[in-house]
């Protein structure tokens, strides 16, 4: 009544997909979302011209990723209490990341990134506002 199938089956098992799909480890995730959150920060940073603080990023990044990082292009023209509020958030998050896999170096970089921040938004704030 039906006709037979002539032809392989298009559709695999998924235990056999598994095995072909290179799988990364926690460490190698980690260090990709570390490497783009600085990548990130390094971008902020170039367009607020701290080059000391730049180079030092860029170092982090390049031995995350193996390779220097592109480095920022040109300028957004964006109101720096705003680029420096997206810094210290940024350091924030390679803070969190550079704790959960023990990478001391860059979270130190990363904290003393947020304290700069920090001070430099002091700066725009009226005094006695929050």
């Amino acid at each position: 009544m039906y006709e037979p199938i002539r032809t392989k089956s298009v559709h695999r098992m998924a235990d056999d997909a598994q095995d072909r799909i290179p799988h990364r480890s926690r460490e190698e995730e980690l260090d990709i979302q570390l490497a783009g959150h600085l990548a990130a920060l390094l971008a902020v940073t170039d367009e607020l011209g701290d080059e000391a603080a730049a180079e030092r990023i860029a170092r982090q990044v390049a031995r995350l990723r193996g390779a220097p990082p592109a480095r920022h292009a040109g300028l957004t023209g964006a109101d720096p209490a705003a680029l420096h509020r997206r810094a210290h958030a940024l350091a924030g998050r390679a803070l969190v990341v550079a704790a959960s896999r023990a990478d001391t170096a860059a979270a130190i970089l990363a904290a003393e990134r947020m304290d700069a921040h920090t001070d430099a938004l002091d700066g725009f704030r009226p005094v006695g506002a929050l």
